[in-house]
């Protein structure tokens, strides 16, 4: 079956799942591979669970004519997903870069949204096969789409782009991520900056955080760059995007220059730094799109970061920045740093492993115990493997292998008046420790 046929089915039955365990009534199910797993096994039970159809790559489980057999379903998937996308002739923003994808994307849609009809990826929904989902999941009518895109190794985005075909982009910085895959920084940059070379060839638009590192030199093939930056005193300059920090902790406060003059000032629920970077891109976004001001201010100052993501909360008198959803040392480095912008009796660091450094683990994870520790941070709580490698002791520092022992201690303690940041790797799940 091609893509063409596979498509009309498609608009009979709009709603797609790769997942047995969530099977709307009438959806179209693919039967994806994993490394652990077929699921073309489990198109028989997928049709009785009420998919209306199963998209199969194995013939010897075509049961029925309602298994449509492709020559791989993840492929299919893909192909879908391009041919849905091209039904749409909008503005489609690809987010892509080393830290504050997730939350420069809910900050984007959330004032893009506010104006137009905006489709957008939900959760972190931002690889091979959560890209298509959401370009399946795009409804008609809409006006603009966002899309998140994840990498960890060489050509990830380059084959997203290629699914997702956006007209504009942007990368949100340059880390150290996933070095595993990458190999070093210079790895790194030439990955995440195969969304500026698609969108050189395609005659794409790209936002530039000029503030950040990198980013100007790398887009410098794109045909239209929309540039924007951190300025101490706004100023009314015709084809300039300024943004003025005011405040970075304990909640980021902002002022920007709307079109028509009047200065605007933002007080938002994020913190620190990194968050004023994620707040700007959305803001040189929102009036790039001619979003009015008003719209801005209110959407910004209505989010509110979730899922574990830049969140503040209250423990038994202390008060934690909770940033718990990864970690890599781009990312670790300045989220300390807004721990020691907190007031407090005491500043606590409790820092998971940060996961995927490959060869520069054991280098990255003593530097960043250097670096807590010239904060003046008063206690560092290290959790995790990598961390059990280091030479921790001479810096007072605790370890403990998991989240759970770390919670024990943090229960035993009194935190009255003090400041937590809690920080780590997906995989470490500190969000434990104040559960």
């Amino acid at each position: 079956m091609n893509t063409t046929e596979l498509y009309s089915i498609f608009l009979q039955h709009p709603v797609v799942s790769t997942d047995t365990r969530n099977l709307p009534s009438g959806c179209m199910f693919f039967a994806l591979k994993g490394a652990h797993y077929d699921a073309n096994q489990f198109a028989e039970q997928a049709l009785a669970n009420g998919a209306a159809y199963a998209v199969i790559d194995d013939p010897q489980y075509r049961v029925n004519d309602r298994c449509l057999l492709v020559p791989d379903v993840l492929r299919a998937l893909q192909d879908l997903a391009n041919y849905h996308r091209r039904q749409f002739d909008i503005p489609v923003i690809a987010i892509g870069g080393s830290n504050g994808k997730t939350t420069t994307k809910e900050l984007v849609s959330s004032i893009l949204s506010a104006h137009y009809p905006c489709h957008f990826t939900k959760g972190n929904f931002n690889n091979h096969i959560g890209v298509p989902l959401t370009l399946l999941a795009m409804p008609k009518g809409t006006e603009v789409a966002i899309i998140e895109m994840g990498t960890n190794q060489p050509g990830d985005i380059t084959e997203l782009c290629r699914i997702a075909q956006p007209t504009h982009g942007l990368l949100t910085n340059i880390g150290k991520e996933h070095l595993e895959g990458f190999g070093s920084l210079a790895g790194v940059k030439k990955a995440e900056g195969e969304l500026f070379d698609y969108l050189a060839k395609h005659h794409g638009c790209a936002f530039i955080n000029l503030s950040e590192k990198y980013l100007d030199a790398m887009s410098k093939k794109v045909p239209m760059r929309v540039g924007y930056y951190q300025i101490d005193t706004l100023r009314p300059e015709p084809g300039t995007i300024e943004v003025q920090l005011l405040e970075e902790m304990p909640r980021v406060k902002v002022a920007f220059l709307s079109d028509d003059g009047p200065r605007v000032e933002i007080t938002t629920q994020l913190f620190g730094r990194h968050n004023f970077h994620n707040i700007m891109t959305a803001i040189a976004l929102g009036v790039y799109f001619k979003v009015p001001a008003g719209k801005i201010k209110d959407a910004l100052e209505a989010y509110a970061p979730r899922n574990n993501r830049s969140q503040m909360l209250q423990l038994r008198g202390a008060t934690v920045l909770l940033d718990a959803y990864n970690a890599n040392p781009s990312s670790m480095r300045p989220a300390l740093q807004s721990l020691m912008g907190m007031p407090g009796k005491r500043h606590i660091a409790i820092l998971g492993d940060m996961l995927e450094l490959g060869a520069d683990s054991d280098k990255e994870h003593q530097e960043l115990i250097r670096f807590a520790a010239k904060l003046k941070v008063d206690q560092i709580v290290l959790v995790g493997k990598e961390f059990g490698k280091t030479d921790f002791m001479p810096y007072k520092a605790l370890h403990f292998p998991d989240n759970t022992s770390a919670k024990a201690w943090l229960d035993a303690q009194d935190i009255q008046d003090a400041a937590i940041l809690i920080k780590g790797s997906r995989g470490i799940k500190l969000e434990v420790v104040v559960g």
